[in-house]
């Protein structure tokens, strides 16, 4: 079945900026995003983590990749229970990564370089060692409602019970007996990072507040954490099972139409949406993207459109793996594609990888041929790109011992089941070169281990060679800029069972056609009559280990494209 997209830029509502500034009010559209893990990034002062003076000393490399923005995980202060998600302080920088003049240095290296900076913004939960939270223990107003606390619950032999059975995403209930209080708190994640309580209009005010503080700043925009489960609903009652094949004390061995995507989540949105763009009216800086993590149903997820964010697109983190299909990859790309809201085709966010999930070069294969086909089918299509530090470079997973794990996810499941869980594996240090440590750190033991083969995968490495993951994506990076594609119709094809097409089209300019071999075997195409595309072409990219040459010109009509290749032409 043939797909054409006709595309076109979003346009905003007429305001009384000055036209200089309402060019750049989308200006995250066609873009790549870079997300940075600042712990494993670069460490500036040898004591094994990364931190803000060492990613400054690297954020030329940022630049040098053709990243328009770097989106940072959370460096706020924190225990670090949830690797910084866990925040004890929304308006400072953990001195573990340095201080807010150090954050006002990066703001102000990024702006020298043109590289955007935004901000995990993590809205739904604080660390319970955080100030507010410690108040609302002693119930000292305002503080004592900015949580979720319960009354306990009675046995049948009067013992005490959690409010409910709502569990929590690490497993095993939700809830905990905080004993000064006498009640129950509610935490959809680990047992330290209590759920703020999103029906107290104070609550919303301080949220607000931190989004303006980070702006004034120079901060251009934020990634809005686990937006699905922000709010609650009031009743507090039990959850439906989910009729999984799940362990009771799993997240999902229930159904959570009480706790997960409630229609107040959009209100939230909103009204962030609201204060960004008065920050920006007032200011009369760029625009600012929230975007939106939501792990929820297609409907739900472009919702979010409407009230101002723009949602994450999965499918690659998800939906899609090593052994999904040429098929399973169209069918799923025109489903969002046809799901999108006018007006939003150039707004799609395509994840690559992030630090949650297996990187990409493990989730499709580590032959090296995989991680390519997946970055270059997300950089031809249309919207922006957000890539995972690590994966320009095709750095895989680093299977860590249990006594090596650090995340609650893998910790709480146990040394039978931690590697089903922890994230850690994708959250080892980037390796930069094949000194101690990877070039991370001066000091050999470093927060998590440097996987083993930073010898011979490393960024110095693949400078120096004729081919290498980091040279396919500078090209992809340069050619994500090309007019055909931010503004290019879009047609997706499959040539053979195998064999997937995206083409791009622009009056004017040079037609640029993607093609992937999902099969591991040799195959012979011709994509001319299908594609009615010119009868010669360039190699303009291709993947590594493909053993095709940039600017070789192939007849289109007999294209012999190898096992698990991908090539651009043009």
């Amino acid at each position: 079945m043939l797909l054409i997209v006709a595309l076109s830029l979003v346009t905003l509502p007429p305001t009384s900026l000055s036209n200089e500034i309402k060019q750049e009010l989308n200006w995250w559209m066609n873009s790549v995003i870079y997300q940075i893990y600042p712990r494993s990034f670069k460490d500036s002062n040898g004591d094994g983590v990364g931190d803000l003076p060492g990613l400054i000393s690297q954020l030329n490399h940022v630049h040098d990749i053709g990243a328009d923005a770097m989106w940072l995980s959370p460096i706020y202060p924190s225990p670090a229970e949830d690797s910084g998600y866990d925040i004890t302080n929304f308006t400072d920088i953990d001195p573990l990564f340095g201080t807010l003049a150090d954050f006002d240095a990066l703001i102000a290296k990024a702006k020298e370089l043109g590289v955007k900076v935004l901000m995990d913004f993590v809205p739904n939960h604080t660390s319970t060692k955080h100030p507010w939270f410690l108040k609302s223990v002693d119930r000292i107003e305002p503080y004592d409602n900015y949580f979720i606390w319960r009354d306990a619950k009675k046995g049948p032999n009067g013992e005490r019970r959690p409010p409910n059975n709502w569990l929590s995403v690490f497993g095993n209930s939700a809830w905990e007996w905080n004993e000064k209080r006498q009640q129950y708190y509610y935490h959809v994640f680990a047992i330290g990072q209590a759920d703020l309580n999103f029906h107290n209009p104070q609550v919303e005010q301080k949220i607000k507040d931190v989004l303006r503080f980070w702006m004034n700043r120079g901060v251009d925009g934020f990634r809005s954490d686990a937006i699905d489960l922000l709010y609650e609903k009031q009743h507090f009652l039990d959850e439906p099972l989910s009729g999984k094949n799940r362990s009771s004390w799993e997240f999902e061995y229930l159904s959570h139409p009480h706790t997960a995507n409630q229609n107040e989540n959009y209100h939230a949105v909103s009204t962030w949406r609201k204060t960004m763009d008065e920050f920006v009216q007032e200011h009369g800086t760029s625009g600012k993207p929230l975007i939106i993590e939501s792990h929820s149903s297609l409907t739900q997820t472009m919702k979010f459109y409407e009230f101002g964010g723009i949602p994450f697109n999965f499918m690659f983190l998800i939906l899609l793996n090593g052994n999904s299909t040429a098929s399973d990859f169209k069918n799923n790309i025109t489903t969002w594609l046809d799901a999108l809201p006018r007006g939003q085709k150039n707004n799609s966010l395509w994840v690559i990888g992030n630090h949650d999930k297996q990187r990409v070069a493990s989730r499709f294969g580590e032959n090296g041929n995989r991680a390519d086909q997946i970055t270059m089918l997300a950089m031809i299509l249309p919207g922006t790109v957000v890539v995972y530090n690590g994966d320009e470079i095709g750095m895989v997973d680093w299977p860590l011992t249990y006594e090596q794990t650090l995340d609650p996810l893998g910790c709480y499941a146990g040394r039978e089941n931690f590697m089903k869980t922890s994230r850690d594996p994708a959250r080892t240090p980037f390796q930069w070169d094949d000194t101690t440590s990877a070039g991370f750190s001066s000091n050999s033991i470093t927060w998590l281990p440097v996987h083993e083969n930073y010898k011979h995968l490393n960024l110095a490495s693949q400078k120096r060679a004729n081919k290498s993951h980091y040279k396919v994506f500078k090209a992809l990076s340069s050619l994500k800029k090309s007019p055909v594609l931010e503004k290019g119709s879009l047609q997706l094809e499959l040539i053979t069972e195998n064999v997937l097409a995206v083409v791009r089209r622009l009056q004017g300019e040079k037609t640029v056609v993607l093609l992937i071999n999902f099969s591991d075997e040799n195959v012979q195409i011709d994509a001319k009559a299908i594609l009615n595309i010119p009868d010669v072409m360039q190699v303009y990219i291709a993947s590594v280990g493909s053993g095709m040459d940039v600017g070789l010109a192939i007849n289109t009509n007999e294209i012999e494209l190898p096992g698990a290749a991908s090539v651009i032409l043009v």
